[in-house]
């Protein structure tokens, strides 16, 4: 298992609202594919961002949103770049570049499947795709 820190309302539409890609400048998952517990960073992305999931999201958005916990687990399916970075990279993709509405040119694309809410857990963040300690594991395994 690992662990994605991602800023509200981003996470929230992972777990809830039907965000199937995760946006990234880099291929943080490197080749790992499994279960990532998605944690809420204690920042908030922006009422810019908040429009976009009200927009996309398969479900009513909250009246607030939880910071600072990790609030469900999902499965990383596969990792891809945008046609974009592709032809600067100078390589071949077999995908369309919207792969999905959530899905931004010049990142890679960390397609997620399978949300499923917990219970939530307080968690520090860090950045990049993380292990948690035997402690935290066992909370999440828990409450799954």
């Amino acid at each position: 298992m690992r662990v994605l820190t991602v800023r509200q309302p981003w996470a929230w539409a992972i777990v809830h609202g039907g965000k199937g890609v995760e946006n990234r400048s880099r291929n943080i998952a490197g080749s790992y594919r499994g279960p990532v517990a998605i944690h809420t960073a204690k920042t908030w992305a922006g009422d810019d961002a908040l429009a976009i999931v009200e927009d996309l999201a398969t479900a009513d958005c909250p009246g607030g949103f939880i910071l600072g916990e990790i609030i469900g687990v999902v499965d990383l399916i596969d990792v891809h770049v945008s046609d974009t970075h592709a032809e600067r990279w100078n390589v071949e993709l077999e995908r369309n570049e919207q792969c999905s509405a959530w899905a931004m040119p010049n990142h890679h694309h960390l397609v997620l499947a399978n949300p499923r809410a917990i219970e939530p857990i307080p968690a520090k963040g860090k950045l990049g795709l993380w292990k948690p300690d035997a402690e935290l594991l066992a909370q999440i395994e828990r409450a799954q």
